[in-house]
């Protein structure tokens, strides 16, 4: 029963993940994201080309598309360990779970294998593989997405802001999980499932990873797409100042 809970959780977490909100939005504003700027189905790309408001909501789905099945899983899988085992199958649910979506995100089957860069997914993963845990360890998180958005505004590299924002979660969840059953060495299954959990955090990174080789290709070369935060920023505000001034001229 377990064995078949775990496929059906790598198979559900997949076709969430092939969904791409960037793609659908942009549909819906009668566009596609996937002909505009560097082509990128995700947050970034769609707030240099749509707006940061739709950025951030872009944003905001790909996070919830990635904490959402992961939160599930966990709560399926809460409290449970494998059978003579003090490892909680939920630990390593939510990691292959998160897996499956973030190869989704990247690799859809919905739309010909060709996705997203899969960031947000990755930050809604480990945001719950770290809050179910304590707000210390979810702390993590928070404090290496704050970090990635201060270092994207003052530098306007976004694939290396993409980075920070997911290394440091992975390399907790590491640490989290060697103190929880590095020491048990007594306990062979403990010992095997804490190591094939430690190689799908090292996957979702790598996944991530190779979704930006190009990325890191121009960044070496001095040519990678700037990503203005800042610029965003004052494009929103001069919109809705515009709109404001529309509404006031037709009340007029």
């Amino acid at each position: 029963m377990i064995s078949f809970l775990l496929v059906l959780t790598s198979v559900c977490g997949y076709l969430i993940g092939s969904i791409n909100w960037a793609l659908i939005i942009s549909i819906m504003k009668k566009s596609d994201i996937r002909k505009m700027g560097s082509g990128n189905p995700g947050t970034l790309n769609m707030g240099r080309n749509l707006g940061l408001k739709f950025g951030l909501l872009t944003f905001a789905l790909d996070i919830l598309k990635g904490a959402v099945p992961t939160l599930i899983v966990f709560f399926i899988f809460r409290g449970k360990t494998f059978n003579g085992s003090i490892f909680l199958i939920s630990d390593f649910a939510i990691y292959l779970c998160g897996f499956s979506v973030v190869l989704g995100h990247i690799f859809p089957i919905y739309y010909h294998f060709k996705g997203g860069k899969g960031i947000a997914s990755t930050i809604g993963v480990f945001l719950i593989a770290e809050s179910v845990h304590g707000i210390g360890w979810a702390s993590v998180v928070i404090m290496a997405l704050v970090a990635a958005t201060v270092f994207i505004y003052l530098t306007e590299f976004g694939a290396m802001g993409s980075f920070i924002a997911i290394t440091p979660p992975a390399i907790s969840g590491s640490i989290r999980l060697f103190l929880e059953y590095g020491f048990e060495s007594a306990d062979k299954t403990a010992v095997a499932f804490h190591v094939v959990t430690n190689m799908l955090i090292l996957a979702i990174c790598f996944l991530t990873w190779h979704a930006h080789r190009k990325n890191i290709e121009r960044m070496l070369a001095g040519d990678e797409h700037p990503t203005s935060l800042k610029g965003m920023i004052i494009k929103a505000k001069a919109k809705k100042l515009q709109e404001k001034k529309e509404r006031e001229n037709k009340s007029d």
